[in-house]
C-alpha cells in the first residue's frame, strides 16, 4: 500500500532494499539496461561520480600520483601467474575467445576467428599493469613508480543492484612499485587516509579504517586495508580498499631492479581503489523516505531556485529577478569551486517542480513568487531538514550566506550519520548476546523490515574456518580489525581462544 506521507514508497523501514531502488529511480540516477547485470548511469548520477572523480584525482596528485591508462583486455596466461589471484577472480571473469563474427548460413552472426589465447576482460589490473612495470623497472632511480587509473572493469554478477554490485562498474585503481617494503607499507597506509579524509570531509561519512583477516584479504594481497560505513539499515558497507601486494606480484610479473649496492631484487607494490559503489553509499548513509539527500561538497547542484507565478503578468518580474539572483549565487564559492545553481523554470506547477529536487537531494532550494520579490527575500528550505520547514530569508542574507549555510548541512548530515553509528556499535563479549544482536525476528507480510543491530566489538581468534562457520550461520563477518583501537587482549567469542583485540563484526553489502 503506498504511503501519501512520503515520496518514496515503500519506506526505509517497510523495505529497505526495494527503498533504495526507488530512490536511485525517483533522483532519476541510473537504470537497468539491455546487458544484464549492467546499468545506465544517467547525467544526475554520473555528475557525482565526476564530483567524486574531481575531488579524488586531486587528492592522488596531491599526493605525488600522475593518470595513466592500461589495457582492458588481459591474457589469461597473465593470471595464472600468480595462483592466489587467479583462484580469487576466476569464478568473476569474463572472457574473450574469438576476434570476430561472421553472417552464419540462417543471417544469424556467430563467433569466429578463435584466439591464440583467451582474454580476459580485467577484474583489475595488477597483473597487466606489473607486465608493464616489468620493462620500465631497471633500477632503483626508476622507483617509485606512483600511478592511478581511472577505469571501468567486469566481474561477473548474477545478483546486481544498482551502483552497489554490477557486472560492470567504474572504479580508479592505483598501482604503486617501491624499492623497499617500509616504503610501500607506508603508501598502503596513505592511500587509505586518503579514502577515509575523502569519505568523511566530503561524503560526510563516518567511517573505521582497519585490516582485513585472512578470509577476507585480497587474493594474492600480504595485506588488504579497508574503510567501512555503517549504512542506515545497520549493514556494514566496504566504501574503499588499499592493499599491501608484498613482493608476490612482483615475483610473478618480474618486476626487477638493481639496487644501490648492484644487487638484483624484486619490487615492492601496492594496489587501491574506490569504484561508483561510493555513490550507493551516499545514498543509503543520508537518504530519508522522501529520496536522496546529497552532502554539498559532491552535489551536483547547491541550490535549485523555483520560480513561482500564478499569474501571466508575474512572470516576467519574477523570470529577471530569479535570473539575477541565480548570477549572483553563482558569484559565491563554496569548498573551492563556485556555488553551482539550477534555475528551474519549466511550465510545470511549483508544488511538482519542488518535489522533483527534493527526490534528487538538492541541498538547498528556494522559492520565489510576487510576494518574495516585493518583500526582496527567498522561501527557503534545506534538505536536510522536513520538507515543510521553510523560512523567508532577505536576498542579500541568503547570497552572502550561502557557503557557510551548505557547511552547516555538510557538517550536520557527518553529526547524524556518526551517531547513528555509535548508538548502533556495542561492545560484546557472550556468545549468545552476540547471536541474538545479529538475529532479526521473524514478521508477517506488508510489516517492517526486520534489522539486525549493527555492529559488534568483539574479539576473534583469527581461524578463517571459524569466520566461515559464523558466515554461514548468521550471514555476518569480520569487516576489519580497528587499526586505531588500541590493543585490548581477551578471549575469542565464538571459540575462547586467546585475542589481541577486539574487531567488527556485522552484515555487510
Amino acid at each position: 500500500m503506498a504511503n501519501p506521507t512520503t515520496a518514496i514508497t515503500p519506506t526505509r523501514s517497510e523495505n529497505y532494499s526495494e527503498w533504495y531502488q526507488q530512490v536511485v529511480k525517483a533522483a532519476d540516477l541510473a537504470e537497468n539496461s539491455a546487458v544484464r547485470g549492467c546499468m545506465v548511469i544517467k547525467p544526475w548520477g554520473y555528475a557525482i561520480w565526476e564530483n567524486i572523480q574531481r575531488v579524488l584525482d586531486g587528492m592522488f596528485k596531491e599526493t605525488g600520483h600522475r593518470n595513466a591508462y592500461f589495457p582492458l583486455f588481459i591474457p589469461v596466461s597473465f593470471l595464472e601467474k600468480e595462483a592466489a589471484h587467479v583462484e580469487g577472480f576466476a569464478k568473476e571473469c569474463a572472457v574473450v575467445t574469438h576476434h570476430r563474427l561472421e553472417v552464419g548460413p540462417d543471417g544469424k552472426l556467430i563467433p569466429s576467428g578463435e584466439l591464440d589465447e583467451p582474454l580476459v576482460v580485467r577484474p583489475t589490473s595488477e597483473t597487466i599493469i606489473g607486465a608493464t612495470y616489468a620493462k620500465w623497472v631497471q633500477s632503483y632511480r626508476d622507483l617509485p613508480i606512483l600511478i592511478n587509473q581511472w577505469a571501468n572493469v567486469v566481474r561477473w554478477e548474477m545478483r546486481t543492484r544498482l551502483f552497489l554490485r554490477t557486472t560492470e562498474f567504474l572504479w580508479q585503481e592505483g598501482h604503486t612499485a617501491h624499492a623497499t617494503r617500509e616504503e610501500a607499507v607506508e603508501e598502503t597506509l596513505k592511500m587509505l587516509k586518503v579514502y577515509a579524509a575523502f569519505a568523511e570531509g566530503w561524503m560526510a561519512m563516518p567511517v573505521i579504517q582497519g585490516s582485513k583477516t585472512d578470509g577476507e584479504r585480497f587474493p594474492g594481497a600480504v595485506d588488504t586495508y579497508c574503510i567501512e560505513a555503517m549504512m542506515q539499515d545497520r549493514r556494514a558497507l566496504q566504501a574503499g580498499t588499499s592493499h599491501f601486494l608484498g613482493q608476490n606480484f612482483a615475483k610473478a610479473s618480474e618486476i626487477q631492479f638493481l639496487d644501490a649496492n648492484g644487487a638484483q631484487q624484486f619490487a615492492w607494490t601496492t594496489s587501491w581503489g574506490v569504484s561508483t559503489r561510493l555513490v550507493g553509499a551516499m545514498i543509503m548513509a543520508h537518504s530519508d523516505d522522501d529520496g536522496l539527500i546529497l552532502p554539498p561538497k559532491l552535489a551536483p547542484a547547491h541550490v535549485v531556485i523555483i520560480p513561482i507565478a500564478h499569474k501571466p503578468e508575474d512572470l516576467q518580474a519574477i523570470t529577471d529577478w530569479t535570473r539575477a539572483l541565480a548570477a549572483d549565487l553563482r558569484k559565491q564559492s563554496f569548498d573551492g569551486r563556485p556555488v553551482q545553481v539550477e534555475l528551474d523554470a519549466r511550465d510545470m506547477r511549483g508544488g511538482d517542480k519542488a518535489w522533483s529536487w527534493i527526490k534528487k537531494g538538492v541541498p538547498v532550494r528556494v522559492e520565489v513568487g510576487p510576494r518574495d520579490l516585493a518583500a526582496e527575500s527567498v522561501f527557503m528550505a534545506r534538505r536536510d531538514r522536513p520538507h515543510k520547514e521553510k523560512v523567508a530569508v532577505k536576498r542579500g542574507e541568503f547570497i552572502a550566506g550561502i557557503a557557510a549555510l551548505l557547511q552547516e548541512i555538510q557538517d550536520g548530515l557527518f553529526a547524524r550519520a556518526d551517531a547513528f553509528r555509535r548508538e548502533h556499535t556495542k561492545v560484546i563479549d557472550d556468545a549468545k548476546e552476540f547471536e541474538t544482536f545479529f538475529t532479526a525476528p521473524t514478521v508477517a507480510e506488508n510489516q517492517p523490515t526486520p534489522i539486525h543491530g549493527g555492529f559488534a566489538l568483539a574479539h576473534f581468534c583469527g581461524d578463517p574456518k571459524v569466520e566461515e562457520e559464523v558466515k554461514n550461520r548468521l550471514g555476518v563477518t569480520v569487516r576489519c580489525i580497528p587499526i586505531e583501537d588500541s590493543n585490548d587482549p581477551g578471549k575469542c567469542i565464538m571459540t575462547g581462544a586467546a585475542s589481541k583485540k577486539r574487531v567488527i563484526w556485522a552484515k555487510a553489502y
